[in-house]
């Protein structure tokens, strides 16, 4: 399954795309922070978002779209900025017919690092790791992408929620080493409820 997450903001938006296997094997296909300087006026910053939003679906094709669910902060501006962004997000998916979850903060990090109130640094750890990357993704909007776009594969089970399953239920003592320590939390959560490119070099 082929996941774009997005972490929305109209300054930063980080992007990333992922690869994920039955066995819940992932690896990076891309990542990147999209930009827009404050000096553009909102409707122009929006539009450059969406121009870099359309060319990264274009180019890798992703079969859906995991997004952070806005909540409400102090920093009006800031909601505003995430809000438009996210519907941006939406709309250029839906006339793709790209279907599009959101996830909690506190969901993506407990799929991550097993730890809902994880910080950004654990987060960006882990997705290091899960990724088999020398570096954690930089800045913060580029782990994060990447960790919403982890999380909706694992937590949907993939593009076949049941081979996910049967794959679990399969898997070996020797199979199970090889899992971070957040996969094995959420294949023996989903038993006992019995229910890829090259990356972009990002910088600071």
């Amino acid at each position: 399954m082929r996941v774009l997450g997005i972490d929305p903001g109209l300054t930063r938006c980080g992007v990333g795309v992922v690869d994920v296997e039955p066995n819940r094997t992932a690896r990076l296909v891309d990542v990147i922070v999209l930009r827009s300087p404050a000096e553009l006026d909102t409707p122009r910053r929006l539009a450059r978002i969406a121009d870099g939003l359309e060319a990264v679906i274009e180019e890798h094709r992703p079969q859906a779209v995991a997004l952070e669910r806005v909540f409400a902060r102090s920093d009006v501006s800031t909601i505003m900025g995430t809000a438009q962004i996210s519907g941006v997000a939406m709309l250029i998916a839906a006339r793709r017919a790209l279907p599009v979850a959101l996830h909690t903060p506190s969901e993506v990090k407990a799929a991550i690092t097993g730890y809902g109130r994880a910080d950004k640094a654990q987060v960006g750890a882990m997705v290091a790791r899960i990724l088999g990357l020398d570096a954690i993704p930089k800045p913060a909007d580029a782990a994060d992408a990447l960790a919403l776009a982890i999380c909706h594969a694992w937590r949907t089970g993939g593009v076949a929620g049941a081979a996910v399953l049967d794959a679990a239920a399969a898997t070996t003592a020797t199979d199970a080493a090889t899992l971070t320590p957040a996969q094995r939390a959420w294949i023996a959560a989903e038993r006992s409820a019995a229910v890829s490119g090259a990356a972009r070099r990002l910088k600071e």
